[in-house]
């Protein structure tokens, strides 16, 4: 018996905390009955459904590494209309981004239906790499810097020291290892700047070498096993 959440993780249906949220709006039903609470258990001998489609824990495991474009949403579907990086990959499996980048954002996003693997790699006790290139309007000193690479105070609490390069006077290359919502541009904020352009060019051991803007390849078995390595999986 496992945690309903982690089973639907697990079907690539979607992430753990998405198939949280399901549960709670009782869209999930385990041989027919609706489930709502958190803590109910199932194992893969039940009819375990959710949006009346019945799981399958068979299914390919797929891994896609998308150079998304701007003005793209980093979601399956978009309740107000808007392209999301689907539109962009041609296959007939359901898979779905691990992290997000912001409509405005650009570079790196991977995607899969490996469920356990993505909430592996999105925990913060993993420590997982994300290097992103900002173009940045406003006074960004080295003083400034400074702060960015102690870590700085944020609504949602301090953030963990950054690695920062300058690469021209407008120009730097950042590296964290957590995943908040807008978490680079709320950075900058705080010291007064404004991201005028962000592109993640690194995920991990993930690069975007050989990959055009709004193309996307398969990961190789030795990206995969690296990526599950560092993931502790």
């Amino acid at each position: 018996m496992e945690r309903l959440q982690k089973l639907i993780a697990r079907a690539g249906i979607c992430s753990r905390r998405e198939a949280e949220n399901l549960i709670l709006a009782g869209r999930v039903t385990v041989d027919g009955k609706i489930i709502k609470k958190l803590g109910a258990k199932a194992d893969l001998k039940q009819k375990i459904r959710v949006n009346d489609k019945l799981l399958h824990f068979d299914a390919e495991k797929i891994y896609i590494l998308l150079n998304k474009p701007r003005g793209y949403v980093t979601t399956a579907h978009d309740e107000r209309g808007r392209k999301t990086i689907l539109d962009l990959i041609d296959i007939s499996e359901r898979i779905y981004p691990v992290g997000r980048l912001d409509l405005n954002s650009e570079g790196l996003i991977l995607l899969t239906n490996d469920g356990d693997l993505t909430n592996l790699l999105i925990h913060p006790r993993f420590k997982i790499e994300k290097t992103y290139r900002a173009k940045i309007s406003g006074d960004i000193s080295e003083k400034k810097l400074d702060k960015l690479r102690a870590g700085i105070e944020l609504d949602d609490g301090l953030t963990s020291p950054a690695e920062i390069y300058r690469l021209d006077k407008d120009l730097v290359e950042i590296t964290i290892h957590e995943g908040r919502n807008r978490q680079i541009r709320r950075m900058f904020s705080a010291i007064g700047c404004d991201v005028k352009r962000l592109k993640r060019i690194k995920f991990a051991n993930l690069t975007l070498d050989g990959v055009k803007v709004g193309n996307y390849r398969r990961l190789t078995a030795a990206e995969i096993n690296s990526l599950k390595k560092l993931a502790g999986k």
